[in-house]
């Protein structure tokens, strides 16, 4: 009975390198899964609240924004640096990427640091060569040791307390969330009839369905990506590029490119190859939100066009 509290708890706080005495770092956490396993139950509520257009525009618009989101901001911002911006901002940035609900931005980048760090290699939580499809796809994070993460890799991160708080309670987002979709239907329902909306069928599609492409969308990095794809450059992995992986992530499917030459903010790093994440930061570096958005060096350039 004791570890009823303690598992409830961690549902609500996330400690940042937590362990627990006897676990095996590598068996998934059933009773730390539930919040996650409920996620994907709650799409099955289409079958209760049908669809309409708006509802399916919804969901796709939330998908796209918080893709982006962990794309742009997660991924290339918290995890790599390859551009600046003001504090503020950064705190937008990191609030955008909890709405994603794949936890803090502390954790995002400090899993995301130790994949480079150790890529294919027998540390890393999700390589599909060695731990398996599935494993790397969402397995890894069910895992006390992908639960926890070493606070080593985002020491330039923890100095902001905001962050730390966005880190600690990373539900707080996605409620908040949830219930401004839920409150969207409803307010939808009274003033715009014809729209067939409701709070219950917003929620299931702009919150459930939509977040669950969004973690799916986010997965296929860490396994198709490293499976399936082209090999540009050696990089010493298995890392591959994709071309509707990068469609899917909005640019992320460039896989081997981003491994090759990491400290880039574009991943496309050739014009035909979309990356609409990259094309979303030059614009925002337009309007003085963002700014020195770092660019693949000429030399990186030239070897992928000779290999």
């Amino acid at each position: 009975m004791k570890l009823v509290p303690v598992t409830l708890r961690r549902w609500f706080v996330n400690d940042l390198a937590e362990t627990r005495v006897g676990e095996r770092p590598d068996r998934i956490d059933w009773g730390r899964c539930v919040p996650f396993v409920i996620m994907h139950l709650g799409c099955l509520g289409v079958i209760f609240v049908g669809w309409s257009w708006a509802a399916v525009g919804l969901a796709l618009g939330l998908y796209v924004v918080r893709m982006f989101a962990i794309t742009g901001f997660y991924h290339r911002y918290f995890s790599h640096r390859t551009f600046k911006t003001s504090r503020w901002f950064q705190f937008v940035m990191a609030t955008a990427g909890s709405a994603a609900v794949q936890r803090g931005p502390l954790w995002w980048a400090a899993h995301h640091r130790h994949h480079h760090n150790h890529s294919d290699e027998d540390p890393d939580h999700h390589s599909p060569g060695l731990r398996g499809f599935w494993m790397s796809h969402m397995g890894w994070f069910m895992t006390p040791a992908g639960y926890a993460s070493n606070p080593k890799y985002v020491r330039d991160w923890m100095r902001y307390p905001e962050l730390r708080f966005l880190d600690r309670y990373d539900w707080i987002v996605p409620v908040i969330l949830a219930a401004g979709v839920f409150g969207l239907g409803a307010l939808a329902s009274a003033v715009a009839p014809g729209l067939g909306l409701d709070g219950w069928q917003t929620l299931v599609w702009g919150f459930f369905i939509s977040t669950v492409l969004v973690y799916h969308g986010t997965y296929t990095i860490n396994s198709v990506a490293h499976a399936w794809g082209r090999r540009r450059f050696d990089t010493g992995d298995d890392s591959r590029n994709n071309f509707w992986l990068a469609l899917i992530t909005l640019g992320e499917g460039w896989h081997n490119n981003h491994h090759h030459y990491p400290a880039s903010t574009r991943q496309g790093f050739y014009w035909w190859e979309i990356d609409l994440t990259y094309y979303a930061l030059r614009f925002l570096a337009v309007t003085g939100l963002i700014w020195d958005l770092r660019p693949v060096p000429k030399r990186v350039l030239e070897e992928g066009r000779a290999t």
